[in-house]
């Protein structure tokens, strides 16, 4: 394999051909005419090719010249974009949300367009987690959690989110009576969420049925793979309609029987220790705590 060219040599090439001038690429680089001409020289000496025809006013590229002038100024344009993505001075400030894949998907990325139309000089990176419990080290300001207990940070909102309905395809409602009682929902296959099964039990007892609840027919770890499961058109599921709102306003699934289910748990949004005197943190916390969740 070839050795490659020096890289000065090559962006000597680069800025002649795209000028068709050694005099505008040593101004444009900052160099003498000469000393890009002796560059493309010595490009030229170790490809073994002559990559330019020097006419008595300017110069001109070969064939080969072209043909190389091509992919070399790609590679130039694609570091450049890669540089000025990866390692560019931060014009806007961030604010960096974890949460779980089903707030994330299904509540939060929904209403971050219009927090962008509100507040233009904040990026929101939104990241997500199957459970989180603390905020370790700098990557998290604000972190959404589900569940009841002592967080290690001293600075918790609730969002409390709408209660738990049994949702489903269009198609599979007609496997349902018009009311949710026993024989109804003996016979449904349920879509259970991980960690959400005393939800069942909560249901029978709020429709004053007095059994255990009927075996799962499929578990998912998330509300949103629930949801996906639903969408192929079979079983049923308890998903809080803060979750399927979207799924419902569209008709995508239904909720066949009119049930409000109370969550016995709740998600909260959790600030990190010492961002509070953060503002662009402050922005996202106070326009979050007055959305429809």
């Amino acid at each position: 394999m070839r050795r490659l060219p020096h890289v000065n040599w090559l962006r000597s090439f680069e800025a002649a051909a795209r000028h068709s001038s050694f005099s505008a690429a040593a101004e444009e680089l900052h160099l003498t005419p000469a000393a890009v001409s002796q560059q493309i020289r010595q490009l030229e000496h170790h490809l073994g090719i002559q990559l330019f025809k020097r006419l008595p006013k300017g110069v001109q590229l070969t064939d080969i010249g072209l043909a190389y002038a091509i992919p070399v100024r790609k590679s130039f344009v694609e570091m450049q974009a890669a540089t000025d993505g990866l390692f560019r001075v931060q014009s806007k400030s961030v604010v960096r949300v974890r949460c779980s894949i089903s707030f994330a998907a299904l509540i939060l990325a929904p209403l971050l367009r219009d927090f962008a139309l509100e507040f233009p000089e904040i990026d929101v990176e939104l990241s997500t987690a199957v459970w989180s419990d603390r905020i370790d080290g700098a990557g998290v300001d604000l972190d959404i959690r589900y569940g009841e207990g002592e967080w290690p940070e001293q600075t918790v909102h609730p969002l409390p989110v709408e209660g738990a309905t049994l949702v489903c395809h269009p198609d599979y409602a007609a496997h349902f009576g018009p009311e949710p009682d026993q024989e109804t929902l003996d016979g449904a296959d349920i879509v259970q969420v991980v960690g959400s099964e005393t939800d069942w039990d909560r249901l029978f007892h709020h429709c004053g049925i007095d059994a255990p609840r009927p075996p799962h027919w499929m578990k998912a770890d998330s509300s949103l793979i629930a949801m996906q499961i639903l969408s192929a058109g079979h079983g049923c599921a308890l998903i809080s309609r803060s979750f399927a709102r979207r799924a419902l306003d569209e008709g995508r699934l239904v909720a066949p029987f009119d049930l409000d289910l109370p969550m016995q748990t709740n998600f909260v949004l959790v600030e990190r220790d010492d961002l509070r005197r953060h503002r662009d943190v402050r922005k996202l916390i106070d326009w979050l705590l007055v959305q429809r969740i």
